[in-house]
């Protein structure tokens, strides 16, 4: 291996054309947007400094980006809410508006995660149109954050929105697409399908592991995409946290059997969102995951909400080539 992708995740802390190209003066290869919480057709100013920056530092652009999928998000709150633990929170119609499937499904004893984890609930009464809750972990939650019962779900494989970002992706110059939650081949071929409808054959499909179905459907997930991304947000999230290094090392192993490109990302710097310099288990975090054989590493909200994006990335960059010397 003599090289691997180095992704940021645009927002508001580097969305200016000066912060961008001082991110590809350090390394950076490819940028991430989430839309999740953007549309392309409202990123035009943030995609235009990306290329502008691109173009003066000489690379060619990559935009990866990252659909709703399957993945259940909270809507509109007026402010953030902060929880502490031992209070109690009503989810649904009396309280924090959240998708109608949450209600209808969850049972007395669930637990429920909010905020890629960090917020977690325990049902305590369904009243039919809302949950009554006990605040397990406390937080501070804020809009559109994800909210997962840990088990599999079989929500559509894309939502009305993702078929309208899937159709506006050639005009904006989208390189790769990441699909969130992908339980199958079907998924897949759902989405490879909707690229082929919009004329984006060249537009890679990055298959988001972050769930147990999905690891369970490794073997077969692989032939369907051009990377693996091991999303251990939500991966984390469906298992007890002590398997989930288990489970990474696992899913690279079996990338590397079969020759498949991979991913690692999620928290990789994440105290770097408030500090100027990570923390010595995440530095070697990443460089663990370049000697597991990462084809990408990618930093999230490191860059996008970050204190300090262009340090964060250089350290993403410094850390992995220091892995690279090794295996080189």
């Amino acid at each position: 291996m003599n090289r691997i992708n180095y992704y940021g995740t645009l927002g508001p802390a580097c969305a200016s054309f000066e912060t961008l190209l001082e991110m590809f003066k350090v390394g950076m290869t490819g940028i991430r947007l989430n839309l999740s919480h953007v549309d392309l057709k409202d990123s035009g100013e943030w995609l235009d400094n990306y290329n502008k920056a691109a173009t003066m530092a000489g690379m060619e652009p990559e935009l990866l980006i990252d659909l709703e999928g399957p993945e259940l998000r909270i809507g509109n709150l007026k402010n953030s809410i902060g929880f502490k633990s031992g209070e109690f929170a009503i989810l649904g119609k009396k309280g924090i508006p959240v998708p109608s499937c949450i209600i209808s499904t969850a049972e007395v004893g669930e637990k429920i995660l909010l905020s890629d984890g960090l917020i977690e609930f325990y049902v305590k009464e369904n009243q039919g149109d809302s949950l009554l809750c006990e605040v397990v972990h406390g937080g501070l939650l804020q809009s559109k954050k994800n909210i997962a019962i840990p088990r599999d779900n079989m929500n559509p494989t894309l939502t009305h929105r993702d078929y309208v970002n899937i159709k506006a992706a050639i005009n904006y110059g989208v390189t790769g697409v990441m699909l969130p939650f992908v339980r199958g081949k079907e998924d897949l071929i759902t989405l490879k399908e909707a690229l082929l409808k919009e004329n984006g054959q060249g537009i890679k499909i990055y298959a988001k592991l972050e769930n147990i179905l999905g690891v369970k459907k490794l073997t077969e997930i692989i032939d369907y995409c051009d990377e693996i991304v091991i999303a251990r947000g939500d991966l984390g999230n469906s298992m007890p946290l002590w398997e989930l290094p288990r489970i990474q090392k696992n899913i690279s192993e079996i990338c590397r059997s079969k020759g498949k490109h991979f991913m690692v990302v999620t928290q990789m710097l994440n105290s770097m969102i408030e500090n100027p310099v990570p923390t010595r288990a995440e530095v070697l975090d990443i460089y663990n995951a370049v000697l597991d054989g990462a084809a990408s590493v990618m930093l999230t909200g490191e860059t996008a909400q970050g204190k300090y994006p262009i340090a964060a990335m250089e350290y993403l960059i410094k850390t992995a080539e220091e892995a690279l010397k090794r295996i080189n």
